[in-house]
């Protein structure tokens, strides 16, 4: 029993990781993916560092939602203050990021930023209540990080169609892989799925691919990535797969779209 005047504990380790350590294991992969395409496509120190911010933003949505998710249900506990104390010292480390990536490369940058906003905003409006596993926000949130790609593309230098086309083929990848993998998870665990959402899904990401070849023939090849993924997703989507296997399997399609999209721009 704790006594009068003796001091706390320290807080523990697994108390800090829940706060600050994201717990969405593809959450690495869809951060990493936009970041990996613009470096592969326009390599620059700037890129570099809208590439750390990239990283250093999707840390900082975990200690965020827990600031949020408190707030929100008029509490406030030691683990609020400890997560708001991450969020102060990642925030203050993205603005540093985010500062010399300006300084480089101007602000033009920070159009993609903008435009994700909305995305950006309706993710933590569902986070704030605890609802951050419905489709709505893991669409919201994936494409808009997928942003990240084209500001590195104009960090270095090149146009907005090129940039846009490149988040196009990124948000074509993330509407199709999202839906498909809540359906396979669901399966697992004998709860009901709706084929329209996925068709409807599939058609989206058709649309958006077709779209980032208008603006850019060179994104092509990025395009038809996308379409063999939807076609793998069609044909595995009776297979019943741990979720790790699952998870495995989209990283290497989403790599695989990547490195096509970078291949088929340089060699266009």
């Amino acid at each position: 029993m704790k006594q009068p005047g003796v001091a706390v504990a320290p807080r523990s380790p697994s108390t800090l990781r829940s706060v600050a350590v994201p717990n969405e294991h593809g959450g690495w992969g869809l951060t990493g993916e936009p970041v990996l395409l613009g470096l592969l496509i326009a390599p620059s120190i700037a890129g570099v560092l809208l590439g750390l911010a990239a990283v250093g933003a999707f840390l900082l949505r975990q200690p965020l939602r827990v600031v949020l998710v408190d707030h929100h249900r008029g509490r406030d506990l030691a683990r609020t203050q400890l997560a708001r104390t991450v969020v102060l010292v990642e925030g203050a480390i993205l603005v540093v990021l985010a500062a010399g990536a300006t300084l480089l490369a101007g602000t033009r940058l920070w159009w993609p930023a903008l435009a994700a906003t909305p995305l950006v905003a309706l993710e933590l409006w569902f986070d704030r209540r605890s609802r951050s596993h419905r489709l709505a926000p893991e669409l919201a949130g994936a494409v808009g990080v997928s942003a990240a790609a084209a500001m590195i593309m104009i960090a270095g230098a090149h146009a907005s169609t090129e940039a846009a086309a490149a988040w196009l083929i990124l948000g074509a990848r993330v509407t199709t892989a999202i839906p498909h993998v809540r359906a396979q998870i669901a399966r697992l665990h004998e709860r009901p799925t709706s084929d329209r959402t996925l068709v409807a899904a599939d058609l989206l990401a058709v649309v958006l691919a077709a779209a980032a070849t208008v603006a850019d023939r060179a994104f092509a090849a990025g395009a038809v990535a996308v379409v063999a993924v939807i076609a793998v997703q069609r044909f595995t989507a009776d297979q019943r797969v741990a979720p790790k296997v699952l998870g495995i399997r989209q990283s290497v399609m989403g790599l695989s779209v990547v490195i096509a999209t970078a291949l088929g721009f340089h060699l266009a």
